[in-house]
């Protein structure tokens, strides 16, 4: 059977400003809950990115535990510092991917594939991306449509993107 998981967001994470840097603490997680609470019982996916100009990129994602459980752990703070100390601006970010709520926990299964698709977009678009697992790049591609390097597409190539509804990474 198919799990349909639902997105959210962007949500705005609340961060410190400091006189020469900014961070998000467990303060900050806290405040987030008090203004999001309703998705920290969700499960599914999430993805951790930064809104800068009219763009976002993404930093790092996952969770196999309800959202509040996991997302402002010390080990998930860490992973956040790291990706704001990458940027000057930006706002930091967060997209929630949620299974269906049925009782129990969701289809490990279908979290995991899940998982593994974003990983392999969001690195794709961010080569710096913060998870450790799932980010080796396939070592293959397809000139102009997937991984093809750089380069002005064939005529082929647009129609057969145009076909499969595929983007610009």
């Amino acid at each position: 059977m198919k799990t349909l998981f639902s997105v959210t967001g962007p949500y705005k994470v609340p961060v410190y400003e400091g006189k020469a840097n900014r961070t998000i603490t467990e303060e900050q997680g806290k405040r987030f809950w008090q203004k999001y609470g309703s998705v920290g019982e969700g499960r599914g996916c999430y993805v951790f990115g930064i809104r800068a100009g009219q763009g976002l990129t993404p930093g790092y994602g996952k969770a196999t535990k309800s959202f509040k459980q996991e997302l402002f752990t010390p080990h998930k703070l860490a992973k956040y510092q790291q990706m704001l100390a990458d940027y000057r601006k930006g706002t930091p970010v967060l997209f929630f991917l949620v299974a269906p709520s049925k009782k129990g926990k969701p289809n490990a299964r279908h979290v995991g594939q899940l998982e593994d698709f974003l990983i392999q977009n969001a690195v794709i678009v961010n080569e710096d991306l913060l998870n450790v697992r799932g980010t080796k790049q396939q070592e293959w591609g397809v000139g102009g449509v997937v991984r093809g390097g750089k380069g002005k597409q064939s005529k082929s190539a647009q129609h057969f993107r145009k076909m499969m509804k595929l983007r610009d990474g």
